[in-house]
């Protein structure tokens, strides 16, 4: 796939001194494919060089939708499936939902203890995220402190690397933190996890603006090739460029990144000619990306199909995925109580 060659060679685990790598997603709607060339992508790379632990991320979906919480369960099986229909598999990757393992709970309340406020009101993406979710009331103790949740969920895990965009890195550095002021307060437990920088394709949506289903301009993974197709047709292209007879520019067209995506080069860069000389228009344009845009995803597709025709096989790979989350969450938190001087046998309950 020519989204492959834009990557370029998968990070080794020599980059890291460990190989152990988490990542999650929030369940508030259906994987687009925004979601899979910005994350999912590179997450099934990774899985082959690198042991993976991928998580459904409803707790941190809580933070925003603590009003209308009834959806996000319905989306945790759904959005599973998409990850299996790209290509993660479970012999390979932990996949499990985050609320399944309350050891996450216990150790982000252990982290909130010792973590200064000012930490989390500088936090970029919180102001980010308050002016773009202004119609929401997210003046919360749950909002400003889900970068706490967020260490305690890489920490768990002893994660080595954490798959994120440049604008993310603020999160991990959040997260090294934490760990740095642990490991000072009591005792080392918890390493220091390095931003595994990823490239992430700028896709807008259909409209040309953000990719978003609150703008019904999204492309889902779980659309039919008819649909898919219909919504490619539907694209903004080249703004500036009324007529077909009009030379266009590919830089501007917002359909052209996705060409990038789906074609190779040497198509990309007849494309780009006959498009400035106004020999190709941007009707027949889309037409060949639909058609290269559905042969890659025909693999997902078929995969998807077989999933949607056995959910108890998903739910199968959940559970088993919660059992191996939680052995190794539950062994991080015996050491973090016996490091803040938590004796067992005052605690009972903790089987």
């Amino acid at each position: 796939m020519a989204f492959g060659d834009i990557l370029g060679p998968r990070p080794k685990p020599s980059d890291l001194q460990k190989k152990r790598i988490l990542s999650g997603m929030r369940p508030t709607g259906k994987m687009h494919l925004g979601n899979y060339y910005g994350a999912l992508y590179n997450w099934m790379r990774l899985q082959e060089d690198y042991e993976c632990y991928y998580f459904v991320a409803d707790w941190h979906a809580l933070t925003t939708e603590y009003e209308t919480p009834g959806a996000i369960s319905g989306f945790i099986p759904e959005m599973v499936t998409d990850w299996l229909s790209v290509g993660l598999d479970p012999e390979k990757s932990t996949i499990f939902v985050q609320s399944a393992i309350p050891e996450h709970a216990e150790l982000y309340l252990v982290f909130g203890m010792f973590t200064p406020v000012p930490w989390l009101e500088r936090n970029p993406t919180y102001k980010d995220q308050i002016q773009e979710l202004a119609h929401k009331d997210l003046a919360t103790y749950g909002f400003l402190g889900y970068p706490v949740l967020q260490a305690a969920d890489i920490l768990m895990y002893k994660a080595d690397g954490v798959p994120v965009g440049v604008d993310q890195v603020p999160h991990v550095e959040m997260t090294r933190e934490i760990a740095r002021r642990f490991n000072h307060l009591y005792r080392p437990i918890f390493p220091e996890p390095a931003a595994l920088l990823t490239e992430i394709p700028k896709l807008t949506g259909t409209d040309g603006r953000k990719m978003s289903k609150s703008y019904g301009n999204c492309i889902y993974l779980s659309d039919p090739p008819e649909v898919m197709a219909k919504q490619v047709r539907q694209m903004t292209t080249d703004t500036q460029r009324p007529y077909k007879k009009d030379p266009g520019e590919p830089d501007r067209c917002l359909a052209f990144p996705f060409h990038r995506l789906n074609l190779p080069q040497a198509r990309l860069d007849e494309i780009s000619a006959e498009c400035r000389k106004a020999t190709l228009g941007c009707v027949d344009c889309k037409k060949m990306l639909a058609e290269a845009l559905l042969e890659n995803m025909a693999p997902i597709q078929e995969r998807r199909r077989y999933y949607e025709a056995h959910p108890d096989a998903v739910l199968d790979i959940m559970h088993r995925g919660n059992e191996r989350a939680r052995e190794q969450a539950r062994r991080t938190m015996a050491e973090v109580r016996e490091a803040v001087g938590f004796s067992r046998k005052f605690q009972l309950w903790a089987l």
